[in-house]
């Protein structure tokens, strides 16, 4: 029993260590092959350097319709964006009227700019390049779900005019089944079989669509139909240099405070300050993956929230330290001094983070930017923290107590 323990923290020991080798050095295995993590996660535009650019919206309009607008303009962006090949865009709204546009490691910003902020031409036209309809007579296009079939479809609705031209063109269209072509500045987004003549204005679009891709299409469709204008209202560049160094210094100010963190730990707690060191490289190493698992950005606000969050996971092993170092003055054995301090500790533990963690939602909801990537790597590290505290640690100071490889109380911190 005493040796299956001691094997088990070993093994967790040697786990740790190598998922650290890991994530530092890549490992590759015939074609198996698992990338460095400071290759593998996603760098924000304030460490990779480029540029942003924030677009308002020159309307009146307020409230739901106003929103449905920059919902619609996001979508247009985002595709000419793709379009450009440029890779980690970060698109958001800012404010009510705002938008705001991250393109990290571009060099040509005014050259994306004019591109990403260029009138939207939105155009229905036959395969010879003749135009039906353009975007400003779309009075609707919604998502819809099809009696038959149940699968979503777009539904579309012209103005007058619109309907008179289209019916004409579909009429012709359908006698040899062609398509009709959508064309959003100048790149096909559907191209549609005619069927039937349509004379009432009012069109499907059906195909394999899901719910989602449906909605993508009929926003990109009524995004051509708007009549407002955005103006740049704030432009600036990032250089790459001005990026590494403040990842490199952030980077070198987290070993040094890391390693301060540890280096107490294991002067004050003695073996609970090793476990503790432990279990914060196994933390550090789930927040990081989880990362590269959702495809996050990293910012200057990230690292600076993953920072702070590796001093909760301190604080809360410091909590449940100083519950067991109690337990052991009152003369309970090690063991069972570590099972009610983690006990006693815990409801003291989780409400600190839970206050924390909803700071956390607040800020995500009503922040912008690098201040929801700040919100969203101070949740993940919460929700490790909790984890490696509550259960790596115990797990690993169980493993060493049912070892017996001291009965020296001083070497757990008493």
């Amino acid at each position: 029993m005493k040796v299956k323990k001691l094997v088990s923290f070993i093994i967790v020991v040697l786990l740790v260590t190598f998922a650290s080798v890991v994530a530092l050095n890549g490992l590759k295995i015939g074609s198996f092959k698992i990338d460095p993590l400071r290759h593998s996660i996603r760098q924000g535009l304030d460490l990779k350097g480029g540029v942003f650019v924030v677009y308002e919206a020159d309307t009146s309009v307020r409230g739901s319709e106003l929103e449905k607008i920059i919902d619609q303009t996001i979508e247009v962006f985002r595709k000419r964006i793709d379009s450009m090949g440029l890779t980690e865009p970060v698109i958001v709204k800012e404010g009510e009227k705002r938008i705001r546009i991250e393109l990290p490691g571009l060099k040509n910003a005014q050259e994306a700019i004019e591109m990403i902020g260029k009138t939207a031409q939105l155009r229905f036209i036959e395969q010879d390049g003749k135009e039906v309809v353009t975007g400003a007579q779309v009075r609707k296009s919604e998502v819809v779900f099809d009696r038959s079939t149940n699968k979503p479809v777009i539904s579309l609705e012209f103005d007058s005019e619109g309907a008179k031209k289209f019916r004409e063109a579909t009429k012709r269209l359908s006698e040899n089944k062609q398509p009709i072509l959508i064309v959003l500045d100048d790149e096909i987004i559907s191209s549609p079989i005619v069927t039937t003549e349509i004379p009432d204005g009012k069109a499907q679009i059906t195909g394999e669509f899901t719910v989602e891709s449906a909605a993508s299409l009929a926003n990109l469709i009524r995004a051509g139909a708007l009549p407002v204008d955005f103006k740049e209202v704030q432009t600036s560049t990032v250089t790459a240099t001005l990026g590494e160094n403040a990842l490199k210094r952030s980077i070198d100010g987290a070993k040094i405070g890391i390693t301060l963190v540890i280096a107490f730990m294991l002067l004050y707690y003695k073996i609970p300050g090793l476990v503790a060191g432990i279990a914060l490289i196994g933390y550090m190493l789930i927040i990081l993956y989880t990362f590269v698992a959702m495809n996050a950005t990293l910012t200057l606000p990230g690292i600076a929230a993953l920072i702070l969050s590796v001093g909760m996971a301190v604080d809360a092993n410091v909590i449940i330290f100083e519950r067991i170092k109690e337990e052991m003055r009152n003369g309970k054995s090690i063991r069972a001094s570590i099972e009610s301090g983690f006990s006693k500790a815990l409801s003291t533990i989780i409400d600190s983070n839970i206050t924390t963690f909803i700071a956390g939602v607040v800020l995500y909801y009503f922040g912008t930017g690098p201040i929801k990537g700040f919100a969203v790597t101070l949740m993940i590290g919460i929700i490790a923290s909790m984890f490696t505290a509550i259960v790596i640690t115990k797990m690993l100071l169980k493993s060493l107590a049912d070892a017996n490889i001291t009965k020296s109380k001083k070497l757990f911190g008493a």
